[in-house]
């Protein structure tokens, strides 16, 4: 069965593109992958084109993996490009939000000095003196409130690392270009912030301004009333979007994603045992806090898993072939995981035949047109075809992450010594997994590595841990 989880890495020479590379690579796929295609999967490149269908390599640059690539068996979560823009755009709301707040307390200070206004015009101060008075104002201002911005920059940028799992360094004055930034934003937030009040003041005769006419026009102004509505509509907003986020993480936690992944250990690279592997599974789930166990490296909690060609019918033309996740599991492996059979019946260690059957899930016996799927059989090839029969339908459950579909599955009774899972029962784990390890070694296993399913679940969605906690960083 092909697999074609490899990732590898090119060092183009001066000129080439990306697009020359993807090229390279579809001329490949042509000569070496489709003959195998046709043999797994019952359907050619031509086939599969005209169904809206795609097998083909792609090259992306280095650089932009870690923002612009989401694809299957990525080595770590990803960050998201877009997850970028939408905290570029409530910074942007931020600064507006903050920008409008001291337009507002600008302006009220400056009415509350209305009587010193009148008594400087009275004593001959220009129009262009009080302008350029309430403006210089502003720009010192906003100086000082850069200067103590940086300062708690400076002072919360270890909680930041923490929080979004980087390693930045502030360097203010590093880069020309945020240097320049930082001098030129707040003479505009000063210009902004203080002309409104420096223009309106100045209009004012003298005579007007000692009334206290001034004050009044201030407090009903339009400006003011929309600066305001402007802030808590903003406010709102990203407490919303907090909200709906913090919701969506919950339910993450709490859906019934059709297994059971708690209290479930995985010892990864049982390969390295050899034919020993199946002696370790027997001779681990003698220990006490072991329920059972089973071997098999397809679980549910994995993001990528091999797949092969399936037809329901032995003359099916190759338009009608379904591409579906081929698992290997043990008789065992459906009630260990908390799965449910709810049609048919699960393998069974007491029917030698079963080797030649299989199991499929819901939404693979709808895509394959099944109307009862008991009994009837499913075929796989073309060279050679291969005949299955259908035990049992599997109830759906979520492989991989919810950000995706629940996927069409075929599982078979086969051998697949990559990883074994125990189902532990006990509140001293750490002395189980000493006992487990010194097993592992002494029949010879390389590289003990293990891993809990719902910490790797919990990995799935790291990324939107941290965007949760960002995003009610920024509402805060």
């Amino acid at each position: 069965m092909g697999k074609f989880f490899s990732a590898t890495y090119l060092l183009a020479k001066p000129g080439v593109t990306s697009h020359d590379i993807d090229k390279m690579l579809a001329a490949t796929v042509t000569k070496y992958v489709a003959a195998q295609l046709q043999n797994e999967m019952h359907s050619s490149l031509t086939d599969m084109a005209k169904k809206g269908d795609y097998w083909k390599f792609y090259s992306i640059p280095l650089t932009r993996i870690h923002l612009y690539s989401n694809v299957t068996g990525e080595f770590e979560p990803n960050g998201n490009i877009q997850h970028v823009y939408i905290f570029m755009i409530i910074a942007v709301f931020l600064l507006l939000i903050a920008c409008s707040n001291f337009m507002n307390l600008s302006t009220a200070r400056s009415a509350d000095r209305s009587r010193e206004v009148g008594v400087r015009k009275v004593l001959g101060a220009s129009r262009e003196n009080l302008m350029g008075q309430f403006l210089t104002e502003s720009i010192l201002t906003s100086f000082i409130a850069l200067l103590l911005a940086i300062l708690i920059a400076a002072l919360l940028l270890p909680y930041f690392n923490q929080l979004s799992g980087k390693h930045i360094v502030l360097t203010v004055l590093g880069k020309k270009w945020i240097a320049c930034a930082l001098l030129v934003s707040p003479l505009i937030v000063g210009l902004l912030a203080g002309s409104y009040p420096a223009l309106y003041l100045s209009v004012f005769q003298p005579i007007q301004v000692l009334k206290g006419r001034l004050s009044t026009g201030f407090k009903s102004s339009r400006l003011r009333n929309s600066l305001i509505v402007f802030q808590f509509s903003a406010a709102i907003a990203l407490i919303i979007g907090t909200l709906v986020i913090y919701n969506q993480l919950g339910y993450i936690r709490s859906r019934d994603l059709g297994f059971n992944r708690d209290q479930v250990l995985t010892i990864h690279n049982t390969n390295t045992l050899s034919i020993e592997a199946k002696a370790f599974k027997e001779d681990v789930e003698k220990l006490p806090g072991i329920s059972g166990g089973t071997m098999t490296s397809d679980l549910p909690n994995k993001t990528y898993y091999d797949s092969r060609g399936y037809f329901n019918n032995v003359t099916a033309k190759a338009s009608e072939t379904v591409l579906l996740g081929s698992w290997k599991i043990e008789a065992n492996y459906i009630p260990l995981l908390g799965m449910k059979v709810i049609r048919g019946r699960n393998f069974s260690p007491a029917m030698p035949t079963d080797s030649s059957c299989v199991l499929i899930n819901e939404t693979g016996v709808r895509l394959l047109g099944y109307t009862d799927p008991i009994n009837k059989s499913l075929y796989t090839g073309p060279n050679p075809v291969k005949e299955f029969r259908i035990l049992g339908v599997v109830k759906d459950f979520n492989a991989g992450t919810l950000h995706n579909k629940i996927e069409p599955i075929v599982f078979h009774l086969a051998a697949d010594s990559r990883a074994v899972s125990f189902r532990i029962n006990t509140r001293n784990i750490p002395r189980l997994i000493a006992q487990i390890k010194e097993r592992y070694q002494s029949m010879g296993g390389q590289a003990f590595t293990y891993s809990f399913m719902d910490d790797d679940f919990n990995k799935l969605y790291l990324s939107d841990e941290r965007t949760g906690k960002i995003f009610f960083s920024f509402a805060l």
